[in-house]
């Protein structure tokens, strides 16, 4: 019996959402302490904004095309681990920063670690899971999405209340670190077919997907929505602390609940619908997340207009489970646009896109915005900023829709 034929699918995926939830851990921690950050190190709203967003951003989507080359032709798990530890590592780090520069480094080096864990991640779960059920499964890695945000915001808001946001970032950083063995040793690579083709270039690979309308059209949707995604869940935070007077542990309190009662609902309903739409007719797995872009902008901003706490949390649960709908459907469609050896490149492409348009701009855009809109409206230009920003979600919902139809002919079996 071979190595990965040990490694059953249900632990499989459960480990590499674990190491999604410290991903998510180390990207969202940041956002919770931007108050105490700022404070200390005396930042804008403009300079958190960027390391939020472009320090992170900036190598994160770059390196991930490379790193994903290296794990379709090495190993997949190998890339995973190493990057764990990277990312883990340089997550401490930010802890011992003694102004913008220090930071901003640190958090460029949280980037490089990340960039291996996505991409090849995707293709672990394609290669341990049929097409019928990918969907789901893609779904299920994704809850390290809210369940890292989520735990990033309540030990990070905690753990600066009671001691200081320096050793938040120790912390998770070493965390992190402690689970890269008992990853390695769970998660095997599935043995290549013996009629497996060989794995293509990624200038070939890159060749058929710039061919498929399919591909822009979803890249671009997901990452205009992203913008939105990214930059909210940043900014919400401080934004809670603004404009609604809540304290550090009140705002981690409520955004930590938002994050798990909305985003684990609209990521398992995402993937369940389309799984069961998308099998009946593959543009589903565009239309549905259009559909949920279109619902969730107008919601999210009457969640972020109010004035009470309990009302806001209440009108925001709707549009934050809408706002995760699409990662099963379309991380699905995209392992489908290209033959089974090139889905890490695939899917490295696509967040290559998707992360510095979203991540890197979106984040440093509402922020840089807030400060533009400082003289206009005072202590309330954060929230103007947000409500601006929810447009993209209508933008996205027009390309959605557009990349249904080609979907259906873009569509590659496997």
């Amino acid at each position: 019996m071979s190595a990965a034929s040990k490694s059953r699918p249900g632990v499989v995926l459960a480990m590499l959402m674990l190491v999604y939830v410290f991903n998510f851990i180390d990207r969202q921690i940041l956002s919770i302490l931007a108050a105490p950050i700022q404070a200390d190190l005396g930042l804008t709203d403009g300079q958190m904004g960027l390391l939020g967003g472009l320090s992170f951003a900036l190598l994160y989507s770059t390196l991930a095309v490379p790193l994903a080359v290296l794990a379709d032709r090495t190993s997949r798990s190998w890339v995973i681990t190493v990057s764990l530890v990277l990312w883990s590592g340089f997550t401490a780090l930010c802890g011992m920063a003694q102004g913008f520069w220090h930071i901003f480094l640190a958090r460029l080096g949280v980037g490089i670690g990340e960039a291996g864990g996505v991409a090849p991640s995707y293709a672990v779960i394609g290669d341990y899971f049929p097409s019928e059920r990918r969907a789901m499964a893609l779904s299920i890695y994704s809850l390290g999405i809210p369940f890292g945000s989520a735990a990033g915001v309540l030990a990070g808001g905690y753990i600066a209340a009671t001691v200081d946001w320096r050793l938040a970032f120790l912390a998770v950083g070493l965390a992190g670190i402690l689970i890269a063995l008992p990853f390695k040793l769970l998660v095997r690579d599935k043995a290549k077919p013996a009629e497996r083709p060989a794995t293509p270039s990624l200038g070939a690979t890159a060749a058929v997907l710039a061919k498929k309308p399919t591909f822009w059209l979803l890249a671009f949707g997901a990452s205009f929505s992203s913008m939105c995604g990214y930059g909210i869940a940043f900014w919400l935070p401080s934004l809670l602390q603004r404009s609604f007077g809540l304290d550090l542990v009140g705002a981690s309190q409520f955004f930590g609940a938002l994050l798990l009662i909305g985003g684990v609902a609209g990521i398992l309903a995402g993937g369940w619908l389309g799984d069961r739409m998308g099998t009946r007719d593959r543009a589903a797995f565009a239309w549905l997340p259009g559909a949920a872009f279109l619902l969730g902008g107008p919601l999210f901003a009457l969640g972020i207009s109010t004035s009470d706490v309990t009302t806001s949390f209440l009108l925001l649960l709707v549009p934050q489970a809408l706002a995760y709908v699409w990662l099963g459907p379309v991380l699905s469609a995209v392992q489908h646009l290209v033959a089974a050896p090139a889905r890490s490149m695939a899917s490295a492409l696509f967040l290559l896109i998707n992360n510095l348009i979203g991540l890197g701009a979106g984040i440093y855009a509402l922020g840089a915005l807030s400060d533009v809109l400082t003289p206009i409206y005072g202590a309330e230009a954060l929230r103007m900023s947000m409500l601006f920003a929810l447009s993209l979600y209508a933008l996205a919902a027009v390309l959605m829709t557009f990349a249904g139809p080609s979907l259906r002919r873009d569509w590659v079996e496997g």
